[in-house]
């Protein structure tokens, strides 16, 4: 079992090697509306989710783009020898999650003496960059 182990190890390991993360924590927006900004880039090539998030007028588009460039960064700092799949197009955001984080309680006056809770939400984003793979056709013989 212990090799097993070992040998899933080392692939995993040749995995990160490829692929560059970038982490944005405690970003004081609420995580649904993060998820519907982050919804518009997943899948998509960097370049091209640069412009979606460049000309969103949402304001979480501000902060994942500047976590999208950062993540560009670690790809390139990891892949400094493959720096023509970036112009070719071939480098796109694998997974993007946006999970919640810690939420601010607050406390406002409401009428007849009770007093109202607000929830002051904020959210975590994972951003996975990775190379398409060359898609092999079977060419008939």
């Amino acid at each position: 079992m212990g090799r097993r182990k070992q040998r899933m190890a080392e692939r995993l390991k040749e995995i990160k090697k490829h692929t560059a993360i970038a982490k944005l924590n405690d970003v004081p927006t609420s995580p649904r509306k993060m998820r519907l900004v982050a919804d518009t880039v997943r899948g998509v090539e960097v370049n091209h989710a640069l412009d979606l998030l460049k000309f969103s007028k949402r304001e979480a588009s501000i902060r994942l783009e500047k976590l999208l460039r950062s993540a560009i960064a670690n790809w390139e700092a990891k892949n400094q020898d493959d720096s023509k799949e970036l112009d070719n197009g071939n480098v796109y955001v694998k997974t993007i999650m946006v999970g919640e984080g810690r939420t601010l309680k607050r406390i406002r006056p409401c009428p007849q003496g009770r007093a109202g809770r607000i929830r002051k939400r904020s959210n975590h984003v994972t951003v996975i960059l990775d190379v398409k793979k060359p898609s092999t056709t079977v060419e008939d013989k």
